[in-house]
C-alpha cells in the first residue's frame, strides 16, 4: 500500500540518492515578497535565486512544500470541493537545478521514477510539450520532444501552446517551457488513445508532473530576456500521485482525506459518498480545514485586511457550506484541528505543537462567522416582510454576500422558499463594481530593474553603523494609486528593512547636490529595497546613506520592550504563552500573544512591574549574531512558527534565561535606555489571542505629559478644587440624581401623551399605530421615552417625531418589528440609524409636511403584529 507518507519519503529518498539538499518546505505565509500573500508555488521561495539575485542552498535541491493556491494568477478557489482533485492546501514534492543538470536528466529521472519507483504503467503515461509562439518568436521546444521520445512513442506525445506549456509565475518573472507527464485514469476496457483528452479537464486524464525549463525573464514590457542560469523547477502534487499509487480517482478518497472524512461523519452524522451538495460540502471542510490550520500555524490570523483576509473568506467559506448542506449552526471545524496535527506530526510538527490555539482561534472565527450569518438572516427577513415584487433586487443579494457573508447561492434557495428570484445580472453588476474598485485601489505596476554595477548587494550594516558609504546596484519605477516612486537596491546598507513587526528606518540618500529621502525600506527575499520619490539623477558612484537615529533609538526601545513583555507573560501567565505577532513603531508596541482568557487588573500590574523591574536592573544586550539554529535553541532561545531560520541565526538575550529570542530586530544596548514601560490596553485581538498595546522610552513620557495635560484641563474645567477626587464623585452623584428626576419627568409627559391621545380615539383599534410630533427637554433620551410609551401601551406602534437643531428626531416603538419598520422608512425618508425590534431611534432632515409623510408612509409599511 502506497501511504501518502511513504509515497513523499520515497520522492524524497529518490533524488538524495542524485545529489540532491533535502531542504524543508518554507513557511505557508509569504513573508519576503510583497506579489503574494501566500506560497502558491514550490519555486516561490527560490525566486531570488532563479532571479540571480541570490545563491542557491545547492546545485541540486529537492522538497516537498507547502502550498496555498486561492487568489491570483493560481486561484482554484472556486473549484475546490465541486470536481474531485482540485485543493487550496497541497503539497508540492519538487526536484531543482540551478545551473547544474536540466532537460536530459529532469526527464530521464523523472520516467525513472514514475515507472521504476513508483510502477506506474508506461502505456498509460502521456507527455505534453512546448508548440513554440510566433508572438514570442519562440520555436517549438524540438530538444525536449526528442528527449522524450527515447522512452514514449511520439503518438502519445503532443505539442501545446503557452497556455499549457509555458510556465510563469506572473506577469513578470522567471518562466520557460515546460513538459507535463500526463496519465490514464480510464478503466483498462478503454483502449482508445488519451491523447485527444489531454489538457480538456477529463478528470480520469490528468496532469501528474510539470517539468519546467526556466530559461527566461519575462520583463514588465512583456519582452523575453535569458537569465543567467538555465535552470529546472519541477512540481508534482502529492496528494494527486498518492491518488493514483491507491487506486484512487479522487484526491478525497486517499488516506489523508479518509480521516477527516470520517471525522466530519462523526461531528455531524453525514457520511461521505452519498453524492449531491453534502459531498460537495464535505470536500470543502476537508480540504479548508488543513488550508486554515497550516495558515495559522504559520503566523497568519484571520483578520480584514490581505492575507488575513483571504483566510478568513476560506474559513467563512467552509462554515457557510456546512450550515448549508451539512445542518451545522454550530462551531465544529475546530474539532478537526487533532486530525490534522496527527496525519502531519511527522512531516510538519508545527500543527501538533498548536493544537490548542489552533483550535480556539478557528472556533473563535466561527462562533463570530455564524453570528454573522444569523445577522444576515434577519435581514433577509426584515426585506421580505415589506417587499412586493417576485424578484429580489441584485443590490440585495450582493449586501448579502458582502456584508453577512451569504452566498448567491444561499440566498437564492431561500427565495425559492418563498416563490421568490434573485436578480443575477444585477448582483454581477455589484459584483464586478467591486472588483473594479478593489483592482483599482491595488493596482501596481513596476519597471524592470536598471543594473547600475555589478556585485553583492544587500549588505545590512545597521546593527553597527547609522550611516554608510554606498553604491546604487540597481533601480526601478514603480507606480500605484498612491503615485510615483523608484526603488533602490544598494551594496550595503544601514537601514533596517520592515520586518518581524519592527517598521523600516527611514533617512536620507545624499550625494552631491541631490538629497533622496528614504520613505520606506523593505525585503524581497534577501534583496533589501529602499523606496524614494525622487528619481536618482545621477545614481553612479557613492551616495551617503544615513538613517533618522532617533526614530531608530526609540523603535530599538520598543523592540525591547516587546521581548521584555514576551518573557513576563510566560513568567506570570505561563510556558502557553507564545507570540502570535507584533507592531514596533517609534511611538508604541502592539504585542500580541496566545491566551485563553482576559488579563485581570492584578496581572497586568504584575506583569508592568516585573518589565519595569528588569529595566531598572539596567540588563546589556547580550547579541549572538552568528550562531548554529541548533545550538540555540539548546539555550532556549524562543523561535516563532512561520517564520524562516537559516542554520545559522542571531539570539537577542536580556537578563540570562529571563529572555532569549531568535531575532533580526534592533535592539536598545541597555534595558535601562527604556527608562519606564506602560501598558495602555489590553483586549481581545482573535478568539484565544489577547493584545497588549504599551509604551517606552521616549514615547512614555509623551503619554505621561498628556495625561498630565488631561488632568489640569479636567481640574480647570472643575474651577481648580482642593480635592480633586471628592469634587468628581459629587459630581457623579448629583448627574445621577438628574437622570432620576428626568427619568421620572419622562414617564410622566409620556404618561399625559398617552392620556392626550387617548382622548382624541387613537387607541381605539386593538393594535394601535401612532404617528405624532412632539417636544423633548434639551438632554432628554428618546429611546427612554419611547420605552416610557411601550410599557404604558404595550400592544401599541408608536413613530414620534422631535424636531432638534434643523433636524428630526426619529424613534419607533413597537410590540416587534420596530427596527424592521425603520428601515423601509430609511429607504423612503433617508434616516440614518438601528435600533432593535422593540425600539428604533435615528434622524432624518426637517422637511414641511414631514408628519403628514410619515403618516402615509407608515400606513402602508406598518409591520403585522
Amino acid at each position: 500500500m502506497w501511504s501518502t507518507a511513504r509515497v513523499r519519503q520515497a520522492f524524497l529518498d529518490f533524488f538524495a540518492a542524485r545529489d540532491h539538499l533535502i531542504v524543508p518546505s518554507a513557511p505557508l505565509v509569504n513573508k519576503n515578497d510583497p506579489t503574494l500573500f501566500f506560497v502558491n508555488a514550490g519555486m516561490n521561495p527560490f525566486k531570488d535565486v532563479f532571479m540571480g539575485f541570490k545563491e542557491a542552498p545547492a546545485p541540486r535541491v529537492a522538497d516537498t512544500q507547502k502550498c496555498l493556491r486561492v487568489s491570483g494568477k493560481h486561484n482554484d478557489l472556486e473549484e475546490v470541493g465541486h470536481d474531485t482533485y482540485h485543493h487550496t492546501f497541497f503539497e508540492m514534492l519538487g526536484n531543482w537545478s540551478f545551473g547544474d543538470y536540466f532537460k536530459a536528466e529532469a526527464i530521464a529521472w523523472a520516467w525513472e521514477l514514475l515507472t521504476q519507483v513508483y510502477q506506474l504503467p508506461p502505456h498509460r503515461l502521456y507527455v505534453t510539450v512546448f508548440g513554440g509562439d510566433e508572438e514570442w518568436g519562440l520555436p517549438p521546444d524540438e530538444e525536449t520532444y526528442q528527449l522524450w521520445k527515447r522512452f514514449v512513442p511520439a503518438e502519445r506525445i503532443r505539442f501545446f501552446g503557452r497556455k499549457d506549456n509555458f510556465w510563469e509565475m506572473g506577469d513578470t518573472g522567471p518562466c520557460g517551457p515546460c513538459t507535463e507527464i500526463h496519465i490514464d485514469l480510464r478503466p483498462e476496457g478503454e483502449t482508445d488513445s488519451a491523447a485527444p483528452l489531454l489538457n480538456t479537464g477529463n478528470p480520469l486524464v490528468i496532469e501528474l508532473w510539470n517539468l519546467v525549463f526556466i530559461q527566461y525573464n519575462r520583463r514588465s514590457d512583456g519582452s523575453l530576456e535569458l537569465l543567467p542560469l538555465k535552470s529546472v523547477d519541477t512540481g508534482m502534487g502529492l496528494e494527486r500521485l498518492a491518488m493514483v499509487l491507491q487506486g484512487k480517482t479522487s484526491t478525497y478518497d486517499i488516506d489523508l482525506f479518509q480521516a477527516l472524512r470520517e471525522g466530519v461523519h462523526r461531528l455531524t452524522g453525514v457520511a461521505y459518498g452519498k453524492g449531491g451538495l453534502q459531498d460537495v460540502a464535505i470536500r470543502v471542510v476537508c480540504d479548508h480545514i488543513r488550508a486554515i490550520t497550516f495558515a495559522i500555524a504559520d503566523g497568519q490570523l484571520p483578520s480584514n485586511t490581505g492575507a488575513g483576509y483571504i483566510l478568513r473568506r476560506l474559513l467563512r467559506r467552509a462554515v457557510r457550506y456546512a450550515y448549508q448542506y451539512l445542518g451545522q449552526q454550530k462551531p465544529f471545524l475546530y474539532q478537526l484541528v487533532p486530525t490534522v496535527a496527527q496525519l502531519y506530526q511527522e512531516t510538519f510538527p508545527e500543527v501538533a505543537q498548536q493544537t490548542e490555539t489552533l483550535q480556539r482561534i478557528i472556533q473563535g472565527e466561527e462562533e463570530s462567522f455564524l453570528h454573522t450569518l444569523g445577522r444576515g438572516l434577519a435581514r433577509l427577513e426584515a426585506f421580505l416582510e415589506q417587499h412586493k415584487g417576485p424578484v429580489i433586487p441584485g443590490k440585495v443579494a450582493f449586501e448579502l454576500y458582502d456584508t453577512y457573508g451569504f452566498p448567491l447561492d444561499l440566498t437564492q434557495l431561500l427565495a425559492r422558499e418563498r416563490g421568490l428570484t434573485v436578480d443575477i445580472q444585477g448582483f454581477e453588476a455589484e459584483l464586478a463594481a467591486q472588483k473594479a474598485r478593489s483592482r483599482q485601489a491595488t493596482q501596481r505596476t513596476e519597471g524592470d530593474w536598471i543594473e547600475m554595477e555589478e556585485g553583492d548587494h544587500s549588505h545590512f550594516v545597521g546593527y553597527d553603523l547609522y550611516e554608510t558609504r554606498s553604491r546604487i546596484i540597481r533601480m526601478r519605477e514603480v507606480k500605484d494609486s498612491r503615485g510615483t516612486f523608484y526603488h533602490v537596491v544598494l551594496d550595503q546598507t544601514p537601514f533596517y528593512p520592515e520586518g518581524g513587526g519592527q517598521l523600516s528606518d527611514t533617512g536620507l540618500l545624499r550625494r552631491g547636490r541631490q538629497t533622496l529621502p528614504v520613505i520606506h525600506v523593505y525585503r524581497e527575499q534577501d534583496t533589501i529595497i529602499h523606496v524614494v520619490s525622487e528619481l536618482p539623477r545621477d545614481p553612479e558612484g557613492e551616495w551617503l546613506a544615513s538613517i533618522d537615529v532617533p526614530r531608530r533609538e526609540e523603535l530599538s526601545r520598543h523592540h525591547t520592550a516587546t521581548h521584555l513583555l514576551h518573557a513576563a507573560l510566560r513568567t506570570i501567565l505561563g510556558p502557553h504563552v507564545r507570540q502570535s505577532g507584533s507592531l514596533v513603531a517609534p511611538d508604541r508596541l502592539r504585542f500580541d500573544f496566545t491566551h485563553p482568557q482576559r488579563l485581570s487588573p492584578e496581572e497586568l500590574a504584575d506583569i508592568e512591574a516585573l518589565i519595569n523591574s528588569k529595566i531598572s536592573a539596567a540588563l546589556p544586550r547580550k547579541e549572538y549574531r552568528d550562531i548554529p539554529y541548533e545550538e540555540a535553541i539548546k539555550k532556549g532561545a524562543l523561535a516563532f512558527f512561520g517564520e524562516k531560520y537559516g542554520e545559522r541565526v542571531r539570539m537577542i538575550e536580556f537578563g540570562g534565561k529571563f529572555s532569549r529570542e531568535l531575532c533580526g530586530g534592533t535592539h536598545a544596548a541597555n534595558t535601562l535606555e527604556l527608562r519606564y514601560f506602560k501598558i495602555l490596553h489590553e483586549s481581545a485581538s482573535a478568539a484565544g489571542v489577547r493584545r497588549i498595546e504599551a509604551v517606552t522610552g521616549q514615547a512614555y513620557f509623551h503619554w505621561v505629559n498628556s495625561q498630565l495635560e488631561q488632568l489640569q484641563a479636567v481640574r480647570t474645567l472643575l474651577k481648580n478644587p482642593p480635592h480633586l477626587l471628592r469634587s468628581l464623585e459629587k459630581l457623579l452623584q448629583e448627574e445621577a440624581q438628574l437622570k432620576k428626576h428626568l427619568s421620572r419627568w419622562q414617564a410622566l409627559y409620556a404618561h399625559q401623551l398617552v392620556e392626550k391621545w387617548e382622548a382624541a380615539g387613537l387607541f381605539s383599534d386593538d393594535k394601535p399605530v401612532i404617528v405624532e410630533q412632539t417636544q423633548l427637554p434639551e438632554g432628554a433620551s428618546l429611546r427612554e421615552f419611547l420605552e416610557a410609551l411601550r410599557k404604558l401601551r404595550p400592544k401599541a406602534t408608536f413613530v414620534v417625531a422631535v424636531p432638534q437643531n434643523g433636524e428630526v428626531s426619529l424613534g419607533i416603538a413597537a410590540p416587534e418589528g420596530a427596527h424592521a419598520l425603520f428601515q423601509r422608512l430609511s429607504q423612503l425618508l433617508g434616516a440614518k440609524g438601528g435600533g432593535n425590534a422593540h425600539v428604533a431611534t435615528g434622524r432624518v432632515a426637517a422637511s414641511p409636511g414631514l408628519l403628514a409623510t410619515l403618516r402615509e408612509a407608515v400606513s402602508t409599511q406598518t409591520p403585522q403584529t
